[in-house]
């Protein structure tokens, strides 16, 4: 069956950086967009960044931009997300996400298949 798996979550403090990996198996990974998404207590799943099949388009949530940046590397299967600048509002939940549609405006309703999430926590 398909797994996403993410790691490298944890406590920063305001401008630090961190590195969020996923894992994928069970699925063609080349042909899947990947993505982020976020979750704080309380609040809406909300999209963070989404690179295309073959990487070389990404997109990112205007919160995000200029400090987060996304990759991902087909041959190993993984899609990585750089954090740096950190604030305490991105503390959140973070789910590594794959879409089997063509575009790279990913959205909750549309992802096939979810992580079960790392935790980032940005203290200030």
């Amino acid at each position: 069956q398909v797994q996403l798996v993410e790691s490298g979550g944890g406590l920063v403090q305001t401008g630090g950086s961190l590195r969020l990996s996923c894992a994928a198996s069970g699925l063609t990974f080349s042909t899947y967009v990947m993505g982020w998404f976020r979750q704080a207590p309380g609040k809406e799943r909300e999209f963070v960044a989404a690179v295309s099949w073959s990487g070389g388009r990404t997109l990112y949530a205007d919160s995000v931009k200029g400090r987060f940046t996304i990759s991902r590397d087909n041959a190993k299967n993984t899609v990585v997300l750089q954090m740096k600048s950190l604030k305490p509002e991105d503390t959140a939940v973070y789910y590594c996400a794959a879409d089997s549609s063509f575009s790279i405006s990913m959205r909750v309703s549309q992802v096939d298949y979810w992580g079960q999430g790392t935790q980032v926590t940005v203290s200030s």
